[in-house]
Parts: structure tokens; sequence; C-alpha cells
């Protein structure tokens, strides 16, 4: 939602943001707080998109991340580790193998 959010005005409907991986480590003590390792991709369509998600030498996608974790971190109560990694996917809205790749169904 963070990716999003940021980006909406100049990427409008072209992005997508998917979880490729989440995993919980384990505690090193019963009381501490969890901590999960989150991998998750943003897809575009075009590099031109791309480079307006990662941003200026890699900022944008920073502060992205930033705020994603952040976000993720409140809503699971604990630590995360988010790697976010952008990828390009010509017309993935309108191609039915892109969109079931993604986790998405058609109707």
């Amino acid at each position: 939602e963070a990716a999003i959010a940021d980006v909406f005005e100049e990427v409008p409907h072209s992005i997508a943001v998917i979880i490729d991986e989440m995993s919980e480590r384990e505690k090193r003590t019963p009381d501490e707080r969890p901590f999960f390792d989150v991998h998750a991709s943003i897809v575009v369509e075009r590099d031109s998109q791309k480079a307006i998600i990662i941003g200026n030498k890699g900022e944008r996608l920073k502060a992205v991340g930033i705020a994603a974790r952040q976000e993720i971190e409140k809503k699971l109560n604990g630590k995360i580790f988010l790697g976010l990694h952008v990828k390009v996917m010509p017309n993935w809205q309108s191609d039915a193998k892109a969109l079931s790749k993604l986790g998405f169904t058609q109707q």
C-alpha cells in the first residue's frame, strides 16, 4: 500500500505489489518480539515506470520501503526485514498468464 500511495499520481493503475515470500525467524528468547523476513515485488509495465519507482539513486524506493516496513511492523507487532524488488512485466494487466503468475484471477 505504501508503494502504491507514493507513486500513484505518476504511475496510476500500472503497479502491483506482490508478496513473494514471508517467514518468521526463530525467537532467541521467549519474550522477544517476532521478527519477520518479507520479500516483495513491485510490478510495473514499462522500464520508465520502474525508473519512477526507484527514483534518483534509489531514494524513492528507499522511502517506500521504510514507509511499508513501518506499516507492516505495526500490523504484525514485530520487527521486519523488507526486501523490495521492482520488476517489469509488459502489459501484465491484460495478460492472463501474467495475472495468474501474480496471483490474480480474471473474472
